[in-house]
C-alpha cells in the first residue's frame, strides 16, 4: 500500500534535511582542515564560530517570525572549499524547494515538520537544552551562503538601514488581501469602506521597511567576463571569498551597529503619501 501523500513529503524533506545537515559538517571538516585566513564582525574567527553561524537554525523566544539573525565575517577559500560551499548552497536550495511543495499543497505539515526535524540530528537538538532556543527557523536553514564570483582585490564593509520594498498593487488586489483579515474587526471594516471610496484604477503602493543590513562591495581583482569589476551583495552569513593563497583581500571594520538615523537622502521621485491610508496592510496612496 502507498503512503499518504502528506507522509511522503515529510520524508522527503527529512532526507532534505539530512543531505544539508551532512554537506554542512562536511564544509565545517574541511574549513578545520583548510589553513586559510578568516574573519569574523564582533567575534574570534575560529571553527567554533563558524559552526554557529552556519547551523543557526532556531528561534530564539520571542523573536520575530520574519526576523533572521545574521552571522558577518570572510572567510578565505580555496577550490575544495568552495566546491563544498557549492554543496550545502545546492542542499538548501533542495531543502527549499521541498519547503515550498509542502506549503502549497499540506502547509498543517509545516508546524510537524518544525517540531521533528532536529530530534533526527541530536548534536543539533544538544543546542535547544538550556540555551533559549525555541524551534526550528526555516527560512534560517534554507537562506544560502554567499560568495564571491572571482578573485577580490578588496571588500568594503557598511550597514545598509534606509531599505524599502515597495509593491505596487490595485485596488482590486488590495481588497483580496483586505478580506483575508477578520472582516467583523471594526479597523478592518472602516478600512474596507475606504477602500471602496478609490477609483479601482487607482495604483496602490505596499511598504514593508527592511531591518537594517550588512552589505559588502567586493572589488575584483580583474574584470569578469561581462565587464563588471565590482559587485554589491547583502551578506548575513559568513562571505566566503576565492583566494588561491588562502589569504583574505583588504577590508575595512564596520561600525558596531547601524546608524540611528537615515544617511541617505530620500529619493527624488518618491512619491507616496506621509501616512497609510491601510494601516493593516501598510498600503500607501501615490500623491
Amino acid at each position: 500500500m502507498a503512503p499518504a501523500p502528506s507522509y511522503r513529503l515529510l520524508a522527503e524533506l527529512e532526507a532534505a534535511f539530512d543531505r544539508l545537515i551532512e554537506s554542512t559538517e562536511a564544509l565545517l571538516a574541511a574549513y578545520e582542515r583548510s589553513p586559510a585566513e578568516a574573519w569574523a564582525f564582533q567575534a574570534e574567527a575560529s571553527t567554533a564560530w563558524l559552526r554557529r553561524a552556519l547551523l543557526d537554525f532556531w528561534y530564539t523566544d520571542g523573536q520575530d517570525g520574519r526576523a533572521t539573525r545574521s552571522h558577518v565575517g570572510l572567510v578565505a577559500a580555496d577550490e575544495s572549499l568552495l566546491e563544498k560551499v557549492a554543496e550545502v548552497n545546492a542542499a538548501k536550495a533542495d531543502f527549499a524547494t521541498h519547503l515550498a511543495r509542502i506549503r502549497d499543497t499540506h502547509p498543517p505539515l509545516l508546524a510537524e515538520a518544525k517540531a521533528v526535524l532536529p530530534f533526527r540530528h541530536p548534536q543539533l537538538h544538544d543546542h535547544l537544552r538550556g540555551s533559549g532556543l525555541a524551534r526550528l527557523h526555516l527560512k534560517q536553514c534554507w537562506r544560502a551562503i554567499p560568495t564571491a564570483e572571482a578573485p577580490v582585490a578588496r571588500v568594503r564593509l557598511a550597514w545598509y538601514s534606509s531599505g524599502r520594498s515597495i509593491k505596487r498593487l490595485t485596488v482590486r488586489e488590495v481588497e483580496q488581501k483586505l478580506l483575508t483579515l477578520d472582516t467583523d474587526a471594526p479597523h478592518v471594516r472602516i478600512q474596507l469602506r475606504k477602500l471602496a471610496g478609490l477609483p479601482e484604477s487607482e495604483p496602490l503602493a505596499q511598504v514593508q521597511t527592511q531591518a537594517p543590513l550588512m552589505r559588502a562591495n567586493l572589488f575584483f581583482c580583474e574584470p569578469l567576463e561581462d565587464g563588471r569589476t565590482r559587485r554589491a551583495m547583502n551578506v548575513a552569513l559568513p562571505l566566503f571569498l576565492p583566494a588561491p593563497r588562502a589569504r583574505l583581500p583588504d577590508h575595512n571594520l564596520p561600525p558596531a551597529a547601524p546608524p540611528q538615523s537615515r544617511t541617505r537622502a530620500r529619493r527624488s521621485d518618491e512619491k507616496l503619501e506621509e501616512t497609510p491610508y491601510l494601516p493593516s496592510l501598510r498600503v500607501y496612496r501615490y500623491r
